[in-house]
């Protein structure tokens, strides 16, 4: 009873982080990094979060923006105590992973 009650937290925790991640814009172009497809993965242990992330081309001028703002974000969501951020470059980003309908 105890783990599945666990759980459930986790479960809502998880969902108010995926839904904070949505507030987050790449000021470039407009959307946030949900639609846009940057986020690969999203986790939460106890009170650490874990997003793992993209960018649309290596080196992008907004890399700290969009860091910061998933940081941002993610300590916003009660349960929240500590934030870590992966930027990572696999699979490579590519127009094809934008929401359906996001560009127009």
């Amino acid at each position: 009873m105890i783990n599945s009650l666990a759980r459930t937290a986790d479960d809502a925790r998880l969902a108010s982080l995926r839904d904070a991640l949505h507030t987050v814009i790449d000021p470039e172009i407009g959307l946030d990094i949900v639609t846009l497809g940057l986020v690969y993965d999203v986790s939460v242990e106890g009170g650490t979060a874990c997003v793992t992330h993209t960018l649309t081309t290596p080196g992008c001028p907004m890399e700290r923006v969009i860091t910061q703002g998933i940081r941002e974000a993610a300590a916003l969501v009660a349960g929240v105590e500590r934030v870590e951020t992966r930027l990572v470059w696999d699979p490579v980003w590519h127009p094809g992973m934008v929401a359906p309908g996001a560009l127009g």
